[in-house]
């Protein structure tokens, strides 16, 4: 009966296992590390999808929004950033917010850093990850973006998709981003991986990265 109401109310998988545990079952779901081979089949998908998705930036992040793999448009786009937001584990959100980051570097940056908070905040309310209640308040403490930073283009793609706009040595750069998960885990580990893509979202951006 628990899982069958975990499932009809998609409950993460591990949060499942916490709620088997308290009614005195043992956990369903496994959890093991990406390099597991068990789940090696699983990490060549997410290193051919990141591969595949070149010239345009790919990367792969866990329930914390720690980095685990990205794909060779990503460094190119990194210049400048403060060489200890690189050093392992790199936190996605920090990178993209941190006043040492690329947050000075993003023209939409109250857009982006708006959408950003609202999907951790969104991530909390499904798990109340003291890890993530902790990231955010983190991430809520940094220099929030001042009046007449977002350039043009910005609001251009509301109601459609929130664009990623970052100001590079080619230019602006514009992006729509897709968050890709595994269809059907059944390992905690793999249920908890999202792949970020992004996709130049006009013309020049295609250019630039292709150059790139």
């Amino acid at each position: 009966m628990v899982l069958r109401l975990a499932e009809y109310l998609n409950v993460p998988l591990r949060e499942r296992n916490a709620l088997l545990i308290a009614a005195g079952y043992a956990p369903a779901f496994p959890e093991r590390p990406l390099d597991d081979p068990a789940l090696q089949s699983a990490r060549k998908a997410v290193d051919m999808v990141l591969a595949g998705h070149e010239p345009y930036p790919a990367l792969a992040i866990d329930r914390h929004w720690t980095l685990i793999a990205s794909n060779n448009a990503v460094p190119p786009l990194l210049v400048g950033v403060e060489p200890s937001l690189l050093r392992p584990p790199v936190n996605a959100l920090r990178l993209s917010l941190h006043p040492a980051g690329l947050a000075p570097r993003i023209a939409n940056l109250a857009e982006w850093r708006s959408h950003l908070l609202a999907r951790l905040r969104r991530q909390i309310e499904v798990t109340a990850d003291p890890v993530l209640e902790e990231l955010l308040n983190e991430l809520c403490g940094y220099p929030a973006p001042g009046e007449g930073l977002e350039d043009s283009g910005a609001g251009e793609y509301a109601g459609v998709a929130v664009p990623f706009r970052l100001v590079t040595g080619q230019g602006v750069l514009s992006f729509i981003s897709t968050t890709t998960i595994f269809g059907t885990p059944v390992d905690v580990t793999l249920s908890e991986l999202a792949l970020e893509s992004f996709f130049p979202a006009d013309a020049a951006t295609s250019r630039a990265l292709r150059g790139l």
